[in-house]
């Protein structure tokens, strides 16, 4: 493995009953607080009402913004920005999943920040800090709870682009998985692939000695392939959204990948497609992550997709060229993503041909080349959304 270092600021707080360190996390950063979240389900699930309570007993000054999008856009990141610098907030709490935590990053980098928010998630202009936020997960899925990244959309250019920096890590994020109990059926598959996914981004790398990564990785998948199915059969069981919980949370807080970089790729391929579609996240790399394991397999790196056949899908080897074990171990991977109700095709969304162009045109708008386990061209994009048709 390569050299590294590894630093985490966010405080986890874990478990049932956890919202009641609200008052005394909040305190320290100030009175005047922000709340930011998105259609409303936290007034529905009594979320909202218990939050309000916690800031209550600190006679906290609250400030809303609701409405986030599932992918948040920059339009609602500056109406963010516009309360915190007319109000001067002290401290913004994001209540919601990884779309309300993205776009609460976002305002906080902005609210202190010269440029136009936009400049810095398209990295022509820097990060200067952050106003102090903290979360609360109400979606167990892509892992923002804990890292310092984001990805924004900007729906009048049709472009999605991920970002972070140093600043954009929360203070705190309290995870209850009671507050997931009530996420519909169709997000909580989205959230299983999107978890799924982002361990599978790690995986594919040339880094050598990282068994320690692999099997952390591999561990992950096992667990939320077994958990999975269960938690959709009951979806108010305390430990298997635990599990699920933890498992986001894990999946994207930088443990996976220490001393090695991922490859990224579909991230980029999947952003371009709901970029111009607005579809869900979990459902784009569904139905793109097999196509893109397809696409980049060949003879020089099907041992790693083979040591994942085999140890996750269960795949025999015996009798198989390392190619044929890795290609049924693809076909498992979507198999089971299919068999939890997870989209296979781009036309399940009514993408057709049609769109092929456009969405290839975004993936390389930052650089002509992407992805790191093997570097991809505007045209590999092009064949890739044509086979996931």
């Amino acid at each position: 493995m390569d050299n590294f270092v590894y630093q985490n600021p966010t405080k986890l707080i874990f478990g049932k009953g956890q919202i009641e360190q609200l008052s005394k996390q909040v305190e320290p950063f100030g009175k005047r607080v922000l709340i930011v979240y998105g259609g409303g389900s936290i007034k529905r699930n009594g979320i909202y009402d218990n939050v309000l309570a916690e800031l209550g007993k600190i006679e906290a000054a609250v400030f809303e913004l609701s409405g986030v999008e599932p992918n948040p856009r920059i339009s609602t990141v500056r109406k963010g920005v516009e309360i915190c610098r007319q109000e001067s907030i002290d401290f913004i709490l994001a209540v919601g999943g990884g779309s309300t935590i993205d776009c609460t990053k976002a305002i906080a980098v902005g609210a202190v920040t010269e440029a136009d928010m936009w400049d810095v998630v398209t990295k022509k202009e820097k990060a200067e800090g952050a106003l102090p936020f903290g979360t609360i997960l109400t979606l167990a899925a892509t892992g923002s709870e804990m890292n310092a990244g984001s990805v924004i959309t900007n729906w009048e250019t049709n472009e999605k682009h991920g970002w972070g920096s140093p600043y954009s890590f929360p203070k705190f994020s309290i995870l209850d998985p009671v507050h997931t109990f009530s996420v519909p059926r169709d997000q909580t598959i989205y959230g299983i692939v999107d978890m799924m996914s982002h361990v599978l981004e790690h995986y594919f790398h040339h880094t050598t000695n990282t068994p320690i990564q692999d099997r952390w990785c591999e561990g992950i998948l096992l667990t939320m392939i077994d958990t999975g199915p269960k938690l959709l059969d009951d979806p108010e069981n305390y430990e298997y959204r635990s599990t699920a919980m933890l498992g986001g949370t894990l999946a994207l807080n930088n443990m996976l990948n220490l001393g090695y970089h991922g490859d990224w790729a579909t991230h980029n391929l999947e952003h371009a497609v709901s970029a111009v579609h607005d579809i869900p996240h979990g459902g784009g790399l569904a139905i793109l992550f097999p196509q893109w394991m397809r696409h980049v397999l060949d003879e020089e790196n099907a041992p790693r997709f083979k040591q994942l056949a085999v140890r996750v899908f269960d795949v025999a080897e015996q009798g198989k060229s390392d190619k044929e074990v890795a290609l049924e171990g693809i076909d498992k991977l979507q198999e089971f993503w299919s068999s939890i109700g997870a989209p296979t095709k781009l036309s399940d969304y009514d993408i057709n041909e049609g769109s092929v162009e456009e969405m290839a045109d975004k993936t390389v708008i930052a650089r002509p080349e992407f992805g790191n386990y093997k570097k991809l061209t505007r045209q590999d994009s092009v064949d890739i959304y044509t086979a996931s048709l």
